[in-house]
């Protein structure tokens, strides 16, 4: 193939993180408690579900069980395959070619990815040595539109809440607030929707709802705003069965608290079992843990690997050299990786 037939904005734009390693996966970020059974549930009535019928266009039953859980109105959200096309979405309704979109740094990955190939231009603005959000930096880069991860991912801390509303409230354009992690964290900005004319917050029910395979996502704004991101949406993008699914996980509330409360024992623990090896873990608001390693990470993520265990290495990266990131798994993983752990610091001091 000739290279130059590719988009100029798309050509260097490498593959996304794929493994291939056969190993316990604790890089993910994903429900250690195993699928949400409320995918049992409607696989009962899978056979009552119309299958060789299209699903509503823009899955109107999920979004009133949205509006009920949040006391908002159905209107005032936004359905996708994952939050990954609700992202999308947004970057195609309001960015023209070459705009810029400012974000934090470090942060999620994919964010800059949704901006090159929408045509944009992707800036970021470095958090403070403690992994906290810069407000005044990010509205003087005077992108387009601004996102912010919180909890953000790799770092695992929340911003401060003042800060992110600062952003919210000074931007002249829309500000996306990612909370893909939002269920694990003290505090949301879904109630503030409708209090601002530039917000949207997007979520999903890959991580704390056990549904990553079945890949849902949503996000909500002002009613005016999301009506014009719903023009934007593919019309029956989200599955009959993947809508289902979603419905009960909401409206059954046991496993979601159940994985909230692991999280928050589980994290405690395993931060200072990382910490009695030597590693200097962070604080975190959600289901990961980012620490910074006393050898190269990439050594000894690799190492780590060879044991069966694998981990997401970040130490490459600009602000988190030798870094890496760890979900926070049940007890017995947990036991497990810091075994492994342990193992590796022997090997490597010996």
């Amino acid at each position: 193939m000739n290279k130059e037939w590719v988009r100029t904005t798309v050509r260097d734009i490498p593959l996304y993180y794929n493994p291939k390693v056969k190993a316990i996966r604790m890089d993910t970020s994903t429900n250690v408690l195993g699928p949400n059974p409320a995918v049992n549930d409607v696989l009962e009535d899978c056979a009552d579900m119309n299958l060789n019928q299209y699903p509503k266009p823009y899955s109107d039953d999920l979004r009133d069980a949205l509006a009920e859980a949040y006391d908002l109105k159905a209107d005032n959200f936004v359905v996708g395959n994952g939050s990954d096309e609700v992202l999308d979405i947004i970057f195609k309704t309001f960015m023209e070619l070459g705009e810029r979109v400012v974000a934090p740094y470090p942060s999620y990955s994919l964010h800059s990815f949704f901006v090159k190939v929408n045509g944009g231009h992707f800036e970021t603005v470095d958090l403070t040595d403690d992994f906290h959000l810069d407000p005044d930096a990010l509205i003087k880069a005077r992108g387009k539109i601004i996102i912010l991860c919180t909890p953000n991912n790799p770092t695992a801390n929340a911003f401060d809440t003042d800060a992110v509303e600062q952003v919210i409230r000074e931007h002249d354009g829309p500000v996306i607030v990612d909370e893909a992690y939002g269920e694990f964290a003290d505090y949301s900005f879904m109630p503030m929707v409708n209090d601002y004319d530039n917000l949207i917050v997007t979520r999903t029910f890959s991580k704390a709802y056990g549904m990553a395979g079945l890949r849902v996502g949503y996000m909500a704004a002002n009613i005016d705003m999301a009506e014009q991101l719903q023009k934007i949406k593919i019309p029956y993008s989200l599955n009959r069965f993947s809508e289902q699914v979603a419905i009960a996980a909401l409206r059954n509330h046991e496993y979601i608290d159940r994985t909230i409360e692991l999280v928050q024992t589980e994290r405690e623990k395993l931060s200072r079992g990382l910490e009695d090896l030597g590693f200097k873990p962070y604080p975190s608001q959600s289901n990961f843990i980012l620490f910074r390693c006393p050898v190269p990470s990439s050594v000894m993520i690799s190492r780590l690997a060879d044991k069966g265990i694998l981990i997401r290495d970040f130490g490459r990266q600009r602000l988190l050299e030798n870094c890496a990131r760890t979900t926070v798994g049940t007890e017995e993983l947990n036991s497990m990786l810091l075994s492994k752990l342990k193992e590796v610091m022997d090997e490597w001091q010996g």
